[in-house]
């Protein structure tokens, strides 16, 4: 078994990350981080991402993303140097070649990182006249192996903003599932304006009782989406649904629907009441 390596932390990084540290005095940490010596400053940023509150964790991660070459190559290249850290290096910088390359030199590198760079450096690389399927094919592999090693949920936790709805308008489904719950709303609401999402994540982000009022908004605002039965049925339900919009989605249901809402107690007095008089007026 390897031995394990113990992350000893000096006092100057420790004054922000031992127990009883408040917020504010950790968000102060990151602005201080940048009068350290290089190789502490990037340990207190790496501390600091691990933090419990999400506005620490979100103004360290973006410091450590904003790191020059330097204070990382001083950390890099010390004598002993801990693999859950480089790791990190690996992830957030592996497109500065000269960090890259001193990574790849460090006997501290997990296997799992040493690859990521081996094989991203390989896709980096102009694939040979005339044989671009083999490249295509090499950069599909290598896709594959950095998802691994940086899953999309720990690629979401370091982005910016920017990034975040960037990726939330054109991302694939797992994307889409996790972008939908930050708690941007920007974010968030611009998922729903992404051309791949389906009326299954529709009707199942409706069903689960979503608490943005501004996604529901947006999907009661989508014509084509509330052509959906389904879908209909399961904004009358919604508390989150404005309730111009339920009581118009409820006219629309049969019958049986209707008269369902109208003995239910798990719906608004609004809705149910509603449901009534429609089934009287239907009997007249």
């Amino acid at each position: 078994m390897a031995e394990k390596i113990r992350l000893k932390i000096p006092p100057a990084v420790a004054a922000f990350v031992r127990p009883g540290v408040g917020s504010e005095e950790k968000l102060k940490g990151v602005e201080a981080a940048a009068g350290l010596p290089p190789d502490e400053r990037v340990l207190l940023l790496f501390c600091l991402m691990r933090d419990a509150d999400d506005t620490v964790k979100g103004a360290a991660a973006t410091a450590f993303e904003l790191l020059p070459a330097e204070p990382l190559l001083a950390f890099v290249r010390r004598p002993v140097s801990h693999p859950a850290i480089l790791d990190e290096i690996a992830r957030i910088h592996h497109s500065s070649p000269g960090v890259i390359d001193a990574l790849l030199e460090s006997d501290a590198l997990s296997p799992q990182a040493r690859q990521f760079l081996r094989s991203r450096a390989l896709v980096d690389e102009e694939p040979p006249e005339g044989d671009g399927e083999a490249g295509e094919e090499q950069a599909e592999a290598v896709e594959e192996e950095g998802e691994e090693f940086l899953s999309k949920y720990k690629m979401s936790q370091l982005m910016g903003i920017a990034e975040k709805i960037k990726m939330a308008l054109s991302g694939d489904k797992e994307w889409r599932s996790i972008l939908i719950k930050d708690a941007n709303k920007l974010v968030s609401g611009s998922v729903i304006k992404n051309p791949r999402i389906t009326e299954t994540e529709i009707l199942s982000l409706v069903k689960a009782g979503v608490q943005n009022d501004e996604i529901m908004r947006l999907i009661c605002a989508n014509k084509e989406w509330v052509k959906n039965c389904k879908i209909r049925k399961a904004l009358v339900e919604n508390p989150r649904t404005p309730v111009p919009n339920a009581l118009r989605y409820l006219a629309t249901l049969g019958e049986k629907d209707i008269a369902a809402y109208a003995k239910s107690k798990n719906i608004s007095s609004v809705i149910s009441t509603q449901a009534k008089r429609l089934l009287l007026n239907k009997k007249r």
